[in-house]
């Protein structure tokens, strides 16, 4: 038999061990800053952009009679947004207007009255004294006449005269008397009257003048600057007092709310830096620094909190917000909408 040679062994491609090595060291690098970012820096993508934004609300009942914005558009403080018809609330003011004049009749009438009963009082002061002066004369009449009579030098009829005008000026006295504590009597009364009638005065003016508010309040302003969100009214509607119109969105402050887990704020202060992606607009770096953490967590403001205390308990991360300041704001304020999505990095070390 002849002898065979052996194949030869083939030997193996060192290649494949050197992109083997590079991926696993690009693999180690990628894991390295990843580790080390990890440990250096909190993240959350649990985070949107906030802005100041306030309800348009009427403060009387009416219907729409004309609307001065349309959607999305910037106004100013105080600028005209919103008028109602005020028709109704005019023609009550003009009422209001006449009970007015009618009550200053009354108080004029209360005071002529109350002058007359003065004038009257002073007339019953001078009857007094004119009837004192009448007693004091029917009186030494009298004793003159009794005296005259101890003489004989009269008859009992005329001593009996000047008794009985004695008794007759008495009696003048006693009634002028009665009617001065009643002409007193009777001013007191006018005066409360005149009082009374210029409290309902000041009742029907104060009337007045919130009907006057009320009116006023049938032009609604814009309660700050900014943007117009959507509108919610048409001509012609009929809106409610406090019923929402549409929204102000405050295009010249922004911020932003980032919740993060509760693990991850334990190196959180005032002051610190933070790094702010917005997911609308990728690759944009913006500066921030945090303002303040909250005191309390996300679930205790929503409408039902969870109480552990009951049911089964299933532990669950909680979210923290903290509100974040942008720098720079000017800088971005045109690309900034509230609501954005962002991704927010805080250096911890």
């Amino acid at each position: 038999m002849e002898n065979q040679e052996l194949p030869a062994t083939k030997k193996k491609s060192p290649l494949r061990f050197v992109i083997i090595g590079i991926v696993l060291l690009v693999a180690g690098i990628y894991a390295f800053k990843k580790i080390s970012f990890a440990l250096a820096h909190e993240t959350t993508d649990n985070s949107q952009v906030e802005a100041q934004i306030s309800p348009v609300l009427p403060r009387v009942a009416g219907y729409v009679k004309s609307i001065a914005v349309n959607d999305y558009d910037s106004v100013k403080t105080g600028q005209l947004l919103v008028e109602l018809d005020d028709e109704e609330l005019q023609t009550q003011l003009a009422q209001m207007q006449a009970d007015y004049k009618v009550a200053e009749t009354d108080i004029i009438n209360a005071k002529a009255g109350f002058n007359n009963a003065v004038v009257s009082l002073k007339g019953n002061k001078g009857a007094i004294t004119l009837n004192d002066v009448k007693v004091q004369q029917a009186e030494d009449d009298y004793n003159r006449n009794k005296n005259l009579f101890a003489d004989q030098a009269i008859t009992k009829k005329q001593l009996d005269d000047s008794r009985y005008a004695l008794q007759q000026a008495s009696q003048q006295v006693n009634n002028s008397q009665s009617d001065l504590g009643t002409a007193q009597s009777r001013i007191a009364v006018l005066q409360s009257s005149i009082q009374k009638a210029e409290a309902q005065l000041a009742v029907k003016k104060a009337i007045i003048e919130q009907q006057k508010l009320k009116i006023s309040y049938t032009k609604i302003y814009a309660p700050q600057a900014g943007k117009i969100g959507k509108r919610n009214i048409t001509g012609g509607q009929f809106v409610q007092a406090g019923s929402p119109l549409f929204s102000i969105v405050n295009d010249s402050t922004y911020w932003i709310v980032a919740n993060f887990k509760e693990t991850q704020i334990k190196k959180f202060y005032p002051g610190q830096n933070a790094d702010i992606e917005l997911d609308a607009y990728p690759g944009l770096k913006i500066k921030g620094s945090i303002e303040s953490v909250s005191d309390a967590t996300g679930a205790k403001f929503s409408l039902l909190p969870p109480d552990n205390a009951s049911g089964n308990f299933v532990k669950v991360t909680q979210r923290v917000p903290v509100k974040i300041n942008i720098s720079n704001i000017n800088q971005y304020r045109n690309i900034l909408r509230a609501g954005l999505s962002a991704y927010i990095v805080v250096p911890t070390k």
